[in-house]
């Protein structure tokens, strides 16, 4: 790809290995591919992708992604440039335009948990840096605030929080299940025994000896329950 451009230069990659490439995108019809760049001139020897927007035309293509390095626009270097520059190479082409760019080489196993841990990183530094600072990276809040994924992230986080708190509520509700049950046997079970053994009508002896059965009942499918749940 470094060929079809008009320099040629060795740039240390920190032993970091890349995967250099080109792809051409077809503009939409406000004259956008849908990426944000970071990075940059004077704060940042590179220019990279910080974001690809949904439904957008690089979206679409798939081949840039967060991360990869843009080392050229239409056969031009952005070597040295701002990434207002370089956004003004993209917009000045029409229909279509050709990135270069540098492509990270990482597990692809690890390629979400390494995103969503990246991403839950640049929010730690957004929070501890200047509006100024952040928006030279290309760390800027809007911009974070409006991934897709990190979104997502919040949203399961939100949901393990709920499962836990009904994990929580249920654990109380058995054990009060429990004490109920403890409780009923003496309080109405017993009671009702002892008044079924004293009353001397046959019918409303056998009614309160049937009282005392059931609430004694309670107590012992109650454990049965529990030592069911118990598991799950």
């Amino acid at each position: 790809a470094a060929a079809d451009m008009d320099f040629d230069y060795e740039e240390d990659k920190l032993g970091i290995p890349t995967i250099p490439g080109k792809v051409v995108i077809q503009k939409d019809p406000q004259n956008m591919i849908g990426i944000s760049i970071g990075g940059g001139a004077p704060l940042c020897p590179c220019l990279y992708v910080v974001q690809v927007f949904d439904n957008a035309p690089a979206a679409k293509d798939g081949t840039l992604m967060a991360g990869d390095e843009i080392v050229g626009v239409n056969g031009k270097s952005v070597k040295g440039k701002t990434k207002v520059e370089v956004a003004k190479m993209i917009q000045a082409v029409k229909g279509e335009v050709t990135m270069y760019y540098n492509k990270l080489q990482a597990d692809p196993k690890l390629g979400k948990t390494m995103d969503i841990v990246m991403k839950k990183a640049k929010h730690r530094l957004v929070e501890s840096m200047s509006s100024s600072t952040a928006d030279a990276l290309g760390l800027s809040r809007a911009i974070l605030c409006n991934d897709g994924l990190v979104k997502k992230l919040d949203e399961l986080e939100r949901t393990a929080e709920l499962y836990k708190g009904l994990m929580e509520h249920t654990k109380r509700l058995l054990k009060a299940f429990f004490e109920l049950s403890q409780r009923v046997r003496p309080a109405f079970g017993d009671v009702f025994s002892v008044i079924g053994v004293r009353e001397p009508q046959p019918a409303a002896s056998e009614a309160f000896v049937k009282f005392a059965e059931a609430h004694r009942s309670i107590e012992k499918f109650g454990v049965r329950l529990l030592k069911t749940v118990k598991p799950v």
